[in-house]
């Protein structure tokens, strides 16, 4: 029986985030994720690596502050997919005041020690910035935050980690883990093969999540009252609704506020909804009510109504935010709680909740010093000056990459050299060595084969919606050949299954 350092239950951002800082100090490491990685709540983000802007509204000035900070961290380790972003708000009156609204966006540009992003200015909405908006909205603000693809950062995490010696195991589902003495044991099984095994570690980390207090109650066996509350958040991909490259945020009403954000081949992404969720995490879906309230709240500012025939996709996610009794799910927290569980002399678990995508390398980090305090510290923090796989380049240098990428293989289309350059960072240049025949919009043998072999991407779904966005371009039919080679290359019969994202969106 192999024996670890350190186990982690969960392969969303925080478990592989765990798993890397834990790997590069030194500790041997085992991640078990029961899907794919990033598959729950982590592939459905709005896609942002932002302060928060709305928490300053609920003086939640240390996550603000810990958020912001972190932008610049995380543009510099990947700046292959994490990009700049600036954001237009609107003045609208009867909501809040321009007067408030520039404190805030005061505060938000100074509490983070921003270095490298521009501050916020005022901008004229009766110019370019506002001509898809209505002509009431004539003044506004802009302001710095970034974009991010979120399931690449997962994977990429993971990725690191395992270059750095830790075990990454998908589709594999933990069944007990139990207390002997100062070590856990720790019964998985294989949910393509059925077959068992056991391994043990010094320390576990339950980061599983929206499933986090299933795992406690179950392969657990502690009887403990609900730590989570699960918040559904839903949003809408849409025709392209503009032709400039900022986001907007929108105030609405009911005191929340949505996003317009350029998205992946020529559409806009419009979100987030916020309500209490129950049920199995794994069967989240949109809500009719969801998609009007998004479909109307965009319409209050856009000069031509959203229609639901203008959508193309629609993706739901459960954020498993720790239950702090906040009376609306927009105003729960949305800061991370760590609770380590183990009297002296026993294996300690450490139960993670809530969390965001901004500040999971922050979350790691107090995570290993939680894991040194039980087991013996090794190394210091080192993950925030590392870069992640590809992103070994000046953040201003993405157009000579892609420069680069473009005289290496110069038979691919414009916009396929910027979507692997913003997907691989350097390590496009390494695929590009061995591309083989395009399997449909750009993507080639050689793309798909790295996936499977350095991202552990096994279905179709995996290659499509998560590794990349590209079931925004694949139609059901290309979607099921393209399944077929996914079949050929991992094995696996079940990759030829056509992706449920693709469904979804056809229908909608």
């Amino acid at each position: 029986m192999r024996t670890f350092d350190v186990a982690v239950i969960g392969g969303g951002i925080n478990g592989c985030g765990i798993a890397r800082d834990a790997a590069g100090r030194s500790y041997s490491v085992s991640l078990t994720e029961q899907n794919d990685l990033g598959s729950g709540t982590s592939s459905w983000s709005t896609k942002l690596i932002h302060g928060g802007l709305r928490y300053l509204e609920h003086y939640e000035f240390r996550l603000v502050r810990e958020a912001l900070a972190e932008r610049e961290v995380l543009w510099g380790i990947a700046p292959h997919i994490v990009r700049p972003l600036r954001f237009v708000l609107p003045l609208h009156k009867g909501l809040r005041p321009a007067w408030l609204l520039r404190l805030g966006l005061f505060l938000y540009d100074h509490l983070g020690g921003r270095k490298r992003l521009p501050g916020t200015c005022s901008v004229d909405l009766t110019g370019p910035l506002g001509a898809s908006l209505k002509p009431e909205f004539r003044r506004g603000f802009e302001y710095s935050d970034a974009r991010v693809d979120d399931t690449r950062l997962v994977v990429l995490n993971a990725r690191d980690a395992q270059l750095r010696g830790a075990e990454i195991a998908v589709g594999t589902r933990v069944v007990s883990a139990r207390r002997e003495g100062d070590l856990w044991r720790i019964v998985r099984r294989n949910l393509r093969s059925g077959r068992e095994e056991e391994i043990a570690a010094r320390f576990l980390v339950n980061a599983a999540g929206p499933w986090v207090d299933h795992v406690i109650q179950g392969p657990l066996g502690r009887r403990e009252d609900r730590h989570v509350r699960l918040v559904q958040g839903s949003h809408i991909v849409v025709r392209r609704l503009y032709d400039h490259d900022r986001a907007y945020i929108f105030q609405n009403a009911d005191g929340r506020i949505i996003f317009a954000i350029p998205y992946a081949n020529d559409t806009t992404l419009v979100g987030t909804t916020d309500r209490d969720f129950s049920g199995d995490p794994a069967e989240v879906a949109i809500t009719e009510e969801e998609t009007a309230y998004l479909l109307d709240a965009a319409s209050e500012y856009f000069a031509e109504p959203l229609r639901r025939e203008d959508i193309v996709w629609t993706f739901s996610g459960v954020r498993p935010l720790f239950d702090d009794h906040a009376s609306a799910a927009q105003e729960a927290t949305r800061d991370y709680v760590l609770k380590p569980d183990g009297a002296a002399g026993e294996a300690a678990v450490l139960n993670i909740f809530g969390g965001k995508i901004t500040t999971y390398r922050k979350l790691a980090e107090d995570a290993l010093e939680e894991i040194g305090r039980r087991i013996g510290a090794r190394g210091r923090p080192w993950t925030g000056s590392t870069a992640l796989p590809g992103g070994d380049f000046a953040v201003d240098g993405v157009a000579a990459l892609e420069a680069r990428l473009a005289r290496a293989a110069p038979h691919l289309a414009p916009s396929t050299v910027e979507r692997m350059v913003a997907a691989y960072g350097t390590d496009a240049l390494r695929i590009a060595e061995h591309l083989g025949a395009d399997l449909g919009h750009g993507l080639h043998e050689g793309e798909l084969r790295w996936m499977v072999e350095h991202e552990w991407a096994r279905t179709v779904e995996d290659v499509l919606w998560r590794r990349s966005k590209l079931g925004l371009a694949f139609t059901a039919d290309e979607a099921r050949a393209l399944g077929a080679a996914v079949a050929a290359m991992t094995g696996n019969s079940d990759a030829a299954i056509p992706a449920v994202r693709t469904e979804r969106r056809e229908r909608a």
